[in-house]
């Protein structure tokens, strides 16, 4: 099922998500329509809060590039009560947008390689190290869950200049 998208303006984006005890059936109905619901906007990553639900959850299937040419659909994983265990010093700027902010597109700078501890949908703690295209996915989903958004890490000229955009979406989907 499709899940109904949160927006910019909503109060929910803003809270911390609650951590998940258990697995439960529901939670694994959530994540199932949190997968059909990223691929039915384009995405590769999507936060429980974007779909009003609070809780320290995500999902994310980056694509694999094989050559210019040639993409292939990436593993589908599942980020319960995600913790980022260490960053790498070495960072990289490059362009993000959100599903939940539609048609705002900033460059935001970000560790090139992260370590990571979560639960998986089976209930098992996995930790594992994720680099460039996944490890920011993560990061910006995991922001998701802390009640932060990807623009909330832009600022000076290029923050300013999204304001009147950011703006219109708070207006056009205040009841979302």
């Amino acid at each position: 099922m499709i899940l109904k998208l949160a927006y910019y303006g909503n109060p929910i984006l803003r809270k911390k998500g609650q951590l998940i005890e258990n697995v439960t059936d529901e939670i694994k109905q959530l994540v199932f329509d949190m997968f059909e619901t990223m691929y039915h906007y384009d995405g590769i990553g999507i936060a429980a809060p974007q779909v009003h639900h609070s809780l320290s959850l995500f999902v994310m299937c980056v694509p694999k590039v094989i050559s210019e040419d040639q993409v292939e659909k990436g593993t589908e994983r599942v980020f319960i009560n995600p913790k980022i265990l260490e960053y790498d010093q070495k960072t990289w700027l490059r362009g993000e947008g959100c599903l939940s902010i539609p048609k705002v597109y900033g460059e935001v700078e970000r560790p090139i390689s992260i370590k990571v501890e979560a639960m998986d949908l089976n209930g098992n703690i996995f930790t594992e190290t994720f680099y460039d295209l996944e490890a920011r996915c993560i990061m910006h989903e995991k922001d998701h869950v802390d009640g932060k958004l990807f623009i909330d890490r832009i600022h000076g000229k290029q923050r300013k200049e999204m304001e009147p955009y950011l703006q219109t979406i708070k207006k056009k989907y205040k009841d979302f």
